[in-house]
């Protein structure tokens, strides 16, 4: 695979419909639209960053091609909708991303970060183990119905 040049910018909001279509795309091979995504990848401006939250943009030439979010959820960090769009699978682009993610959250000082995937999810847990992530209890009234692993890196 040819290597590709990507810069990471951070929310824009003429790239909102990118956010959307991004997660959309991974969490309907995988599972479905939860009404909590709908939601928050709706309006990420009114549930992410007004709320204290960032957002992250992976760009290769023009095209807006993976994103991240990162959510306050009052107590903690949760990074969350992290998606790669497929075409751009297998060349370390979610390995850069979350890299970038983690640094960002390093800068703000916080004390660690959370995260909520699916175990089926191979590849994302392996790279979520890979950068120091390790596993702790879901609560049982967690955000998402699919949610079946929690994972924290302390900084």
């Amino acid at each position: 695979m040819k290597k590709t040049t990507i810069h990471i910018i951070p929310f824009n909001k003429k790239y909102s419909k990118d956010f959307y279509r991004l997660n959309v795309e991974w969490l309907e091979k995988y599972f479905y639209v939860e009404p909590y995504d709908e939601k928050v990848l709706s309006n990420p401006k009114e549930y992410i960053i007004d709320n204290g939250g960032f957002i992250f943009f992976v760009k290769s030439n023009d095209k807006i091609i993976g994103t991240a979010a990162i959510i306050n959820q009052g107590t903690f960090f949760e990074l969350s909708k992290m998606a790669i769009s497929p075409d751009y699978h297998g060349l370390k682009i979610g390995q850069q991303l979350i890299d970038y993610c983690l640094n960002f959250a390093k800068e703000q000082q916080w004390k660690s970060i959370t995260l909520y995937s699916h175990r089926k999810l191979a590849p994302a847990i392996n790279l979520y183990k890979k950068v120091g992530f390790i596993e702790i209890p879901v609560e049982e009234n967690s955000h998402y119905e699919r949610a079946n692993i929690k994972m924290i890196l302390t900084f």
